[in-house]
Parts: C-alpha cells; structure tokens; sequence
C-alpha cells in the first residue's frame, strides 16, 4: 500500500515512515499542512497518517480538502489531544480514525493496515493464489506452507502483483505503488525486484513477462 505521513516533528515522522517501509509500504514524508496537499494531488494515497496540529495548513483543513477532492485515501488523524471534544471534532472533518499520542508503532500499524482493508473496494487482509499465500497483517509469505524469506521490496511488489488477480501490471505502475516519491523513474529498480522475487518464489514461475507491457502473477 502507498502511505502519506504528515507530522511536523520531523523525528517522529522518519521514525513512522521508517518502521512502515519495513513492512513493505510505500511511505511518502511530509512536514506541514502544505507539503501535504501538494502531494494528495500528485499521488493517490490508499492512507493518510495526519497530525491535526500542522504548521501553514491545519491538519482539519488538509483533511476536510482530501476528502472533498473525492480521492480514496483513508485518514488517520494523531493528535497530543484525548479530549473527547478534539477527536468528534476531527473526525468531524472526515478523517476514518483517531489515535492519541503517545502511541505504541504497533496499534499505528494495526491501524493503519485495519484502513487499507477498508478501501474501495476492500482490501482482503490474505491474497492466496496458485499455493502462494500472502499474509499481510503478519508481513509473511509462504508457497506450499514453506516459509519466503521476501525482502521488503520484493513483499511489496508481490502484493501489488496478486491484487491485480491476472492483470498485467506496467513496470511505472508498480514503481508508483511499491516505491515511494524518491524513486528513480528511470532505473531498473522493478527489473532487479521482479527478477530476485521469481528466483525466491521457485517453479513452476507464476510472474509473466508480458512483453512491451508489463508483469502478471498468473
């Protein structure tokens, strides 16, 4: 999934982005309510992680202008508030849930996976296709019950594959899916994990070169 994290305090913001680019996100960072509206026009994002309490733009208007823009982004509003008052409030404004700092990164994440799933349309928590299972909330992939040791990468570019269910995948979709906004468009970045991720999956080969097209996970 492709995950926007908009927090003014900067360590806090590469700490999320970090620890969720490990579970094979696409995470794109920015620092202040209009950093952030730049880039909920240029990408579509599956969740928004938003503090409430930004600098140039609030957090409620970024919120109230992604929603009224008709993308499909989830929001996950974080605020240094608990009072009842500030969380009716936000999500008052459209954002799909609420946490408190501080936060233990585990229920962020669970959070933040509990929203994928409820995209348009809904993302199923495990993709199963021709033996191979992906277990997204455990960050697991196995063929035939044996284990894969997937890197991140690799995870990321499967999953966007088996969503797909048969259809060809362009290499710049999957390079807007699985990459973040830093990505170099003109690498073989998707080449090397395409061809990495075969090699671990093993045969019979389940990802098809569709020449001039792109990849299917048959």
């Amino acid at each position: 999934m492709r995950v926007l994290v908009v927090e003014d305090e900067q360590l806090m913001a590469d700490t999320i982005a970090e620890g969720l680019r490990r579970l094979s996100m696409a995470v794109d960072v920015c620092y202040d309510g209009q950093q952030a509206l730049e880039r909920v026009g240029v990408h579509g994002y599956d969740v928004v992680v938003l503090d409430r309490d930004l600098p140039l733009v609030h957090g409620d208007d970024v919120c109230a202008a992604v929603i009224a823009a008709g993308g499909e982004a989830r929001i996950l509003m974080v605020t240094a508030s608990a009072e009842v008052e500030d969380r009716v409030a936000g999500l008052g404004f459209g954002a799909d849930d609420y946490l408190t700092k501080p936060f233990a990164f585990a229920e962020l994440v669970a959070r933040v996976q509990a929203l994928a799933r409820r995209a348009r349309p809904a993302l199923p928590p495990v993709l199963e296709r021709g033996g191979i299972v992906l277990d997204l909330p455990r960050h697991q992939a196995t063929r035939d019950s044996k284990y894969l040791p997937l890197s991140p990468k690799e995870f990321a570019v499967l999953e966007v594959l088996m969503r797909a269910e048969g259809a060809v995948v362009s290499a710049e979709d999957l390079l807007d899916k699985a990459w973040d906004e830093n990505a170099d468009p003109f690498t073989n970045a998707v080449r090397v994990a395409v061809m990495t991720l075969r090699r671990k999956l093993g045969q019979p080969g389940p990802i098809e070169t569709v020449p001039g097209a792109g990849y299917r996970f048959a």
